[in-house]
């Protein structure tokens, strides 16, 4: 997972500019899924702190949280004997907050600025540097899915003849990661953290009592 989203941005990064979407014009049944460049300072889905200083608060936190993951999986693999499922959340969880460290971190280094136009494609490694200090990079998003893009008609109320699309968020191959693991493990909670011999024992005991 972390390999696939790497290579996706580094590849979305390196040809395509600012807005681009390469499937905007397509005339096929999967128009309503394109991939379009953006680029954001901060957190999943475009959120963020604002300033220089929110920006190092974020990816200082990013990092202890990646490193606490980590321990946390290897502890629970040690001693706790975790389902298959709980193993595979965790993982996908911890690779898509590694994969937007990493822009962070290195794409500010490596590559220089995307502008919103054909000639302003980043460069990799330019000669002049890169665009931004070490944790000061953006996060590339690049997965639009406007499964419905449309003009509300006029008889709806506050909103009539405004344009209106559903999903709107750009998101990426990480972020998408981290809310499969954390959903999966909500849905399928009897599953991954199914009740141990102790857990019936104490159930048994407060039902005798």
């Amino acid at each position: 997972m972390l390999i696939a989203d790497q290579a996706l941005k580094i590849w979305v990064k390196s040809h395509m500019y600012l807005g681009e979407s390469s499937f905007l014009n397509w005339d096929w049944s999967f128009s309503w899924f394109q991939i379009t460049f953006v680029e954001n300072p901060g957190m999943a889905f475009g959120l963020q702190l604002e300033g220089t200083a929110g920006k190092y608060v974020l990816s200082i936190f990013r990092i202890v949280a990646i490193i606490g993951l980590i321990v946390f999986i290897g502890w629970m693999i040690k001693k706790k004997n975790p389902t298959t499922g709980f193993i595979v959340c965790m993982a996908l969880i911890t690779a898509g907050a590694i994969g937007n460290i990493l822009d962070s971190m290195f794409y500010g280094l490596f590559f220089g600025p995307s502008g919103y136009s054909a000639n302003q494609i980043a460069e990799f490694m330019p000669a002049d540097g890169g665009y931004a200090p070490f944790l000061q990079g953006k996060v590339v998003d690049m997965l639009y899915f406007p499964i419905i893009d449309t003009t509300l008609p006029e008889w709806v109320p506050f909103k009539g003849g405004e344009h209106f699309v559903f999903f709107s968020p750009i998101f990426n191959i990480a972020d998408s990661a981290v809310t499969v693991g954390v959903f999966a493990m909500m849905l399928f909670q009897k599953r991954i953290f199914p009740r141990t011999d102790e857990d019936k024992a104490i159930e048994a005991k407060e039902t005798a009592i």
